[in-house]
C-alpha cells in the first residue's frame, strides 16, 4: 500500500501535469509563463520610476514572487477542471487511489513550476533593469520562493476543489491571481495599504514571502526573516488542508448532485 501511494503521488502527479500540455503546443509555455511575467515586472517597475515611488528592486522582487501564483493557481485548478472537461473526472474519483497522494502528487510538479517561473522572472528582471541584489542573498531567495510556490499551490488546491461544482476555472484563476496582486504587497507595501486590505493580505499566500524576500535582498540575515518564512509555510499548509477537506466535501456534493461530468 505504501508503494502504491508513492506511485500515485509521483507517477500520477507527473502524468497529470504532462497531460495539461497534451492538447496544445508546449511552446505556449514560453509566452504565457516566461515572457508575460517579465513584462509584468517591467510594467510596474517603469510605473514606479515615473511616479517616483519605490525602486526597481522593490517591483522586481514583489512581482517575481507574485508570478509564482500564475502556474500554481491555474495549473492546480486545471488539473481538476481539465479532467472534468474531458469527462474523466468521475473515473478519477471512483478509482481506489487514496485522495491525499492523488491530489498532492498533482501539486508537486506545480510547486516546482511555480518556483521556476518566479526565479526566471527574478533573474530576468535583475538583468533587464540592471538592478542590484547581493550575491549572498540568492540562496535564501531561492528557498523563500520555494515556500511561496508551495503556499500558492495550497490556494490553488482550494480553487481546484471549487471547480468540482463550478465550471469556470479560468475565471476563478484570474480572480485569485488579481486578488494576490492587489492584497499581498506586490506593488504597494502592506504598511501603505488600508488596514483592512493589509489584514486580508497577511492571511493570503505570498505576502510574507514577498516581505521576507525584500528584506533578504536588502541585506537582512536569515534569522530576521525566518519568522516570516515560517508564517508563509504555515499559511500554505493551512490552505492545503482546507483544499483537501474541500475536495472531500465537494466530491460528495458533486456525486449527490450528479455534477461530476457536467461541463
Amino acid at each position: 500500500m505504501r508503494g502504491s501511494g508513492a506511485r500515485v503521488f509521483l507517477v500520477g502527479g507527473l502524468m497529470s501535469y504532462r497531460a495539461m500540455f497534451g492538447w496544445m503546443n508546449p511552446w505556449i509555455y514560453v509566452p504565457a509563463l516566461l515572457i508575460a511575467p517579465v513584462c509584468q515586472i517591467l510594467l510596474f517597475a517603469y510605473i514606479g520610476r515615473a511616479a517616483g515611488v519605490g525602486d526597481d528592486e522593490f517591483y522586481i522582487i514583489g512581482n517575481a514572487v507574485n508570478n509564482a501564483a500564475i502556474p500554481c493557481l491555474f495549473a492546480m485548478t486545471f488539473t481538476i477542471g481539465g479532467e472534468r472537461l474531458a469527462q474523466t473526472l468521475g473515473l478519477v474519483l471512483t478509482s481506489p487511489a487514496r485522495r491525499i497522494p492523488l491530489f498532492l502528487g498533482r501539486a508537486l510538479p506545480v510547486i516546482l513550476n511555480g518556483w521556476f517561473v518566479a526565479m526566471f522572472s527574478l533573474v530576468a528582471g535583475v538583468l533587464l533593469l540592471d538592478a542590484s541584489i547581493p550575491a549572498d542573498a540568492w540562496v535564501p531567495l531561492t528557498l523563500i520562493v520555494a515556500v511561496a510556490s508551495l503556499s500558492a499551490t495550497g490556494l490553488g488546491l482550494v480553487m481546484g476543489a471549487v471547480n468540482l461544482v463550478y465550471r469556470e476555472g479560468a475565471t476563478l484563476g484570474n480572480v485569485g491571481f488579481l486578488a494576490l496582486l492587489v492584497f499581498t504587497g506586490t506593488n504597494v507595501a502592506l504598511d501603505d495599504l488600508p488596514g483592512w486590505m493589509a489584514a486580508v493580505g497577511r492571511c493570503l499566500p505570498l505576502s510574507h514571502a514577498i516581505e521576507a524576500s525584500r528584506a533578504v535582498a536588502g541585506g537582512a540575515p536569515w534569522h530576521e526573516v525566518s519568522g516570516q518564512v515560517g508564517a508563509e509555510l504555515a499559511i500554505g499548509v493551512a490552505y492545503t488542508i482546507v483544499g483537501l477537506a474541500a475536495l472531500r466535501l465537494l466530491e460528495h456534493l458533486s456525486r449527490a448532485g450528479a455534477t461530476l461530468d457536467r461541463i
